[in-house]
């Protein structure tokens, strides 16, 4: 085939796929849709020349465009890694680790029902093995969920609807192929009624291996970047090789499923990358990946697009039924994942409310695509499926991709107005007008400022003035038929925005480098908790997201339990830094907010709604600083520390602004402001490095503050910082309940706790301890203890705490007056414990 030629065609095809994007919004179509048709008319049409006698001319392309080498693997080994890989860079991975239940049953569960309910259907209805049905089945149960999401994307769905969807169909496309290739494996071998049982047996297996397969090529990959992490260019070209590297190794070398092994290690690479690579390399890496995504989507779409003629040639009437068929059995099994499944995931609280509306667009935007095409193409090319059994996979998964992208793709839009997705609720109409009317007042006096700065005609000014001003007054006219909503509503649609102008800074000084790559995504992860946390439950689902930000979650837990136990202490140590870190960039953002709230919230929603939202906001301070408190009393001089590091990066970015505007104004040349930023770079190299952290030395230091233990010696204490061993108590956890046992004395190093007994209730705070009345008392009135604030607590064993009594004064001394406040004798509490 000549070179020019076979050129001449890929390049062509790269103009269909500029052409058909601006096409589908301009028809308000599925992009993938466009995509298919234009491919499909192109076959049809290599097809008509090819075969007509009108003219010879334009053969050369025709047979060019027939025979282009498209094989499965082509779709499989260059096109499937590349969309995958770049889909796990674009999650949210933390928040869509907030919903792994319904993702994860979703994913697996839809798959499995779906080659089910295809596969049983074909074989009750058709000639072929049960074997090949269930193939079919795998084949055909993938879904493609560009078109549904970027619709809801369009009208505002709620994200984690989005996210939902979106990590189904990716682990989905996981699942089916895996289930492909072991019920492909039973046609070929011949097998035509395989147990079920043994077959996805084998499932785990698969997942398995491609999931350690993908975790260690990522974390070999992210080791090579860092080294390159001076050498853009070097370290991009090294992320390019990982996912199919990582797919070759899993199927070749492994026998496990090369796609969880993609997929594996582009979620390892979202994860890590970030903290180990320089933060405009990052950025840089995934707009890469988001243009190579973009087209191997879309050239995987056309080149399975001219297939469709060559593997339809065959079709008989009777495949007409069988077709009908897939598509009921595959409609069924999707209604009943969404209408039976997903209820019944939300009733037991690990999936969101999915509102009917909702479930229906998702069912009717199921829409099947290239994957669908290229696991077909893959069977028609085996020389050891049976002919028949080729030919009914080819024109059965062909007819029912078709069906979906021709159908259900065209009417997805007009299926989502019809059930109103594309409206505005009443409240955002009417939020909707007071905004306008907010804006234009602002505009006008904008425009009146520029009006005198370039002193244009009076007459001109008057002229458009009025114009303006007319459409100002029926603006406000509109915006005071908005008095109705309830203050209610205007405060969660304040918090809501709120918490996104809280996510557009936290970008901002991720940008400006103020905020490290390694915090930015637990600072966004906390904004999109609020974000969601209002739009699900207004005013307190903001403040339980609020909480969650500063509360310590169970890699805390988990990282004081391994360095109490086995004596591990790496994993706390940078869990205790990643959190003094992330507090010092919550204190750094919410600093920022008061303005936004007396600036554009007053003006839309009023005054009132802008005072509860500033005394959110200082409450939101307040804990943050109460936590950072709770630090520094454990880590002296650490957050100094974390303090000197941000004020050296702030003043590198103000540098390197410098030096960008001497550039632009020409008072230096390219040659000076290269090296300026040479040096610069190295500088802040040496900036972004986390100054270390000793527990061990601190926690001597944290001893040495409790009043408790002012007349310990050197020795006393360090052994007593031994046996001490470390609790976090979050805001409402209870520390002590009344039921159970004591079985140690806290104290308290930050926070405060509540203790209540008998209807009595009064509270303790840093320095004190509580426990000690209930091991020292055989018949002490139990006592219920909750943390009120987040809490850092030290625990005595018993013996420990009974030992170290007869030696400290000041011990007993606290002790005595604690017994007294409960209204017990101090001295016949004592009395038996001092001998």
């Amino acid at each position: 085939m000549d070179i020019v030629i076979v050129t001449t065609v890929i390049a062509s095809l790269f103009v269909v796929i500029g052409v058909a994007e601006p096409l589908a919004a301009r028809l308000r179509l599925p992009y993938s849709a466009i995509l298919a048709l234009l491919g499909i008319l192109i076959g049809f049409c290599a097809i008509f020349f090819l075969r007509t006698d009108l003219t010879d001319a334009l053969n050369p392309v025709a047979e060019a465009i027939i025979n282009l080498p498209i094989r499965s693997n082509v779709f499989l080994y260059v096109f499937l890694p590349t969309l995958l890989f770049q889909a796990t860079l674009g999650m949210n991975l933390r928040r869509m680790l907030d919903d792994w239940v319904p993702i994860m049953v979703l994913a697996v569960v839809a798959v499995v029902v779906a080659t089910l309910s295809v596969g049983y259907a074909l074989s009750w209805t058709s000639a072929l093995p049960l074997a090949a049905c269930l193939l079919i089945g795998a084949i055909v149960s993938t879904t493609d969920p560009s078109a549904v999401v970027s619709i809801f994307r369009s009208i505002s769905a709620p994200r984690r609807l989005s996210r939902i969807i979106e990590g189904e169909s990716l682990l989905n496309d996981a699942a089916a192929i895996a289930l492909f290739g072991l019920f492909s494996g039973f046609v070929m071998l011949g097998v035509p009624d395989p147990k079920l049982g043994d077959a996805l047996a084998q499932f785990p297996v698969l997942i398995l291996g491609g999931a350690v397969t993908g975790w260690l090529a990522a974390r070999i990959g992210v080791w090579i970047m860092a080294l390159f992490s001076s050498h853009e260019l070097a370290l991009i070209s090294v992320s390019v090789a990982l996912p199919y590297l990582a797919y070759i190794v899993a199927e070749q070398s492994i026998g496990a499923s090369g796609v969880i092994a993609v997929v594996a290690a582009g979620l390892t690479l979202n994860l890590t990358g970030p903290g180990r690579l320089p933060p405009q390399a990052w950025k840089n890496l995934r707009e890469v990946w988001d243009l190579l995504a973009h087209w191997a989507g879309a050239l995987i779409f056309i080149l399975a697009a001219l297939l469709i003629p060559r593997l339809l040639e065959d079709v008989r009437i009777s495949d007409f039924g069988l077709i009908g068929v897939v598509v009921l059995a595959a409609v069924a099994a999707r209604a009943l994942i969404l209408f039976g499944l997903l209820p019944l995931l939300t009733f037991l609280r690990v999936s969101p409310s999915v509102e009917r509306p909702y479930r229906t667009a998702i069912l009717w935007g199921g829409l099947r695509g290239a994957v669908t095409l290229a696991l077909a193409l893959a069977v028609t090319e085996s020389l050891r499926v049976p002919v028949e059994v080729k030919r009914l996979v080819g024109i059965l998964a062909t007819g029912f991709t078709l069906f979906t992208l021709l159908v259900q793709g065209t009417t997805l839009r007009s299926v989502v107005s019809r059930l109103g997705l594309d409206r505005l609720s009443p409240i955002d109409e009417a939020i909707s007008r007071q905004v306008v009317a907010v804006a234009l007042q602002t505009v006008r006096e904008d425009v009146a400022r520029t009006t005198e700065d370039y002193s244009l005609t009076h007459d001109v000014v008057r002229s458009e003035a009025k114009v303006f001003g007319e459409r100002l007054e029926q603006a406000v006219k509109t915006a005071e038929d908005s008095d109705d909503i309830l203050d209610r509503d205007r405060i969660t649609l304040g918090l809501i925005a709120l918490a996104g102008f809280e996510r557009d800074t936290i970008i901002a000084r991720v940008r400006e480098r103020t905020i490290s790559a390694r915090m930015a995504e637990q600072t966004l992860l906390d904004a999109d908790r609020l974000i969601e946390g209002a739009r699900s439950g207004g005013r307190s689902g903001y403040q339980r997201a609020a909480r969650r930000s500063v509360a310590y979650g169970r890699t805390m837990r988990t990282a004081v339990m391994l360095h109490n136990r086995i004596g591990f202490s790496g994993f706390l140590v940078r869990m205790t830094a990643d959190r003094f870190e992330r507090l010092l960039s919550q204190r750094l953002i919410l600093r920022d907010l008061d303005e936004f709230i007396d600036g554009r919230i007053r003006r839309i929603h009023g005054r009132r709604v802008a005072d509860l939202l500033n005394e959110l906001l200082t409450r939101r301070i307040e804990m943050v600083e109460a936590a950072l408190d709770g630090l520094r009393l454990q880590y002296p001089g650490y957050a100094e520390e974390l303090e000197r590091r941000f004020i050296r990066r702030t003043s590198l970015r103000l540098e390197e602004r410098e030096y960008s505007a001497m550039r632009d104004d020409g008072l230096i040349g390219a040659e000076v402001y290269t090296s300026l930023m040479q040096d610069l770079t190295k500088r802040r190299d040496k900036a972004e490095g986390r100054p270390p952290l000793d527990i061990a030395l601190k926690r001597f230091e944290l001893i040495r503050q409790f009043p408790l233990f002012a007349d310990l010696d050197d020795k006393a204490v360090k052994q007593l910082g031994r046996a001490l061993k470390t609790q976090y108590a979050n805001p409402e956890s209870v520390i002590l309940s009344k039921d159970g046992t004591v079985k140690g004395v806290f104290f308290i190093a930050s926070g405060a706790v509540e203790l209540e007994t008998a209807g009595q209730k009064w509270r303790l705070g840093r320095g004190e301890m509580f426990g000690q009345v209930a091991i020292l008392s055989k018949n002490a009135r139990r006592t219920e203890v909750r943390a009120i604030a987040p809490s850092s607590l030290l625990v005595l064993d018993t013996a420990r705490f009974r030992s170290l009594l007869k030696k400290s004064v000041a011990l007993q001394n606290a002790v005595r007056a604690s017994a007294e406040q409960r209204g017990i004798d101090p001295d016949k509490l004592l009395e038996e414990h001092l001998k």
